[in-house]
């Protein structure tokens, strides 16, 4: 069982080739990058000026009966669920897809300093999470577990980067 990447409105072949780096070192699977044809355009809430990852995941499951792994969508526009303001992603729990979003994960986002190094801190440990939910994981209560739960970028920033011992347990393939 693979892990799958798949960039749609992403822009940074860099930060693409440093998360497939990174979680080939942490995960003894293979990690793919692949082409969705997805239209997010289709899920834009004018109201909102967003687009809804509920409805991005379930096109996405009609587009990928024949990979057989995890799949994670990455994007650079801004996704939500109601009723929440905004969200860095969201995964199917015990499931297949999830999307993460790192257009609220750049610095230049709240102080307007860019900051590569960590952007990618961040974008590792959403990504971590997500796929986390994927293998059935709910939010956990430790800081330093990447499952810990973030409604802000400084809680991203704060909790640990790798799963707890207690989490480690129940995610395949991590090393």
């Amino acid at each position: 069982m693979d892990i799958f990447l798949a960039p749609i409105k992403f822009y940074s072949t860099l930060l693409l080739q440093d998360l497939v780096t990174e979680l080939s070192k942490r995960f003894s699977f293979r990690i793919h990058v692949i082409d969705l044809k997805i239209n997010l355009d289709d899920f834009y809430s004018i109201d909102r000026k967003q687009y809804f990852s509920t409805q991005i995941i379930a096109e996405a499951i009609k587009l990928t009966d024949e990979f057989n792994g995890k799949i994670i969508m990455l994007t650079d526009v801004d996704i939500f669920v109601p009723p929440l303001t905004f969200i860095f992603g969201e995964a199917q729990l015990n499931g297949k897809h999830s999307i993460l979003s790192v257009c609220r994960l750049h610095e230049e986002f709240y102080s307007g300093n860019s900051n590569e190094n960590l952007l990618f801190e961040r974008t590792i440990k959403e990504a971590l999470h997500e796929l986390g939910h994927c293998y059935g994981l709910r939010h956990c209560i430790d800081w330093d577990c990447v499952m810990h739960s973030s409604n802000g970028i400084e809680e991203v920033d704060i909790k640990g980067n790798t799963f707890c011992r207690k989490c480690i347990s129940k995610v395949e393939g991590y090393k």
